[in-house]
């Protein structure tokens, strides 16, 4: 559609920015993640490799033994949930159109936008911060499954343990890549508190836009 100079803009639409199924995806993964933290932080607790102990109110399962349990049953609703997504991801183009392209010098910019309170926000459009920070959690997403795995079960997957350098050192590299997802829902909430618009759209999937644009898949 065109626009003449002098004419007034078009009044905003609600549009469909998130389609269902990334809003199912999204509070799934939500549910399953503080599952999987909590118990893995009691889970922690009752073996430490550093000197500290996460507080028993910031856990789930009483015992190591419901724990256990409670990590487990959230990892496969992660796991099944994350192949979903991805596959929808991948054959819908959304990963594509709303990841991509990714570049060093926009999310330097994005950044400082950010940092200055200065960055433009528009529904349905991620800045390279936000590409960056999805990017980087599918991914870590896809680190803890696989050295739980090889934590779970060390002789079964011993090939895969090997690859993480030993039990030892898989159990490391699981704690850190959960320290990265519990990073990223820290950053994640803040964006949420500095533009709470963001927030309901989550929940109804449609935004007010400016122009009659398409809808988001």
């Amino acid at each position: 559609m065109t626009f003449h100079p002098g004419l007034p803009a078009p009044a905003p639409r609600k549009t469909v920015i998130h389609p269902l199924v990334v809003r199912a995806a999204h509070w799934i993964n939500a549910f399953a993640i503080v599952c999987m933290v909590m118990s893995g932080w009691a889970i922690y607790n009752a073996s430490p490799m550093f000197p500290f102990s996460f507080p028993t109110w910031a856990t789930v399962g009483g015992w190591l033994g419901g724990s256990i349990a409670w990590h487990f049953a959230a990892m496969w609703l992660l796991a099944a949930n994350g192949v979903l997504y991805i596959s929808y991801g991948i054959a819908s183009g959304h990963f594509r159109r709303h990841f991509l392209p990714l570049h060093l010098r926009d999310v330097v910019r994005d950044a400082a936008l950010a940092a200055s309170f200065r960055l433009p926000h528009r529904p349905g459009v991620y800045n390279a911060v936000q590409r960056l920070l999805y990017t980087g959690v599918l991914l870590l997403g896809v680190l803890i499954v696989a050295s739980g795995l090889s934590i779970w079960k060390p002789v079964q997957f011993f090939w895969l343990t090997d690859l993480f350098g030993g039990f030892d050192f898989a159990r490391r590299v699981h704690f850190a890549a959960m320290s990265g997802i519990v990073g990223f829902v820290v950053v994640h909430l803040a964006l949420v508190v500095l533009v709470p618009s963001t927030l309901l759209p989550m929940f109804t999937g449609r935004a007010k836009t400016a122009s009659h644009g398409d809808t988001q898949a």
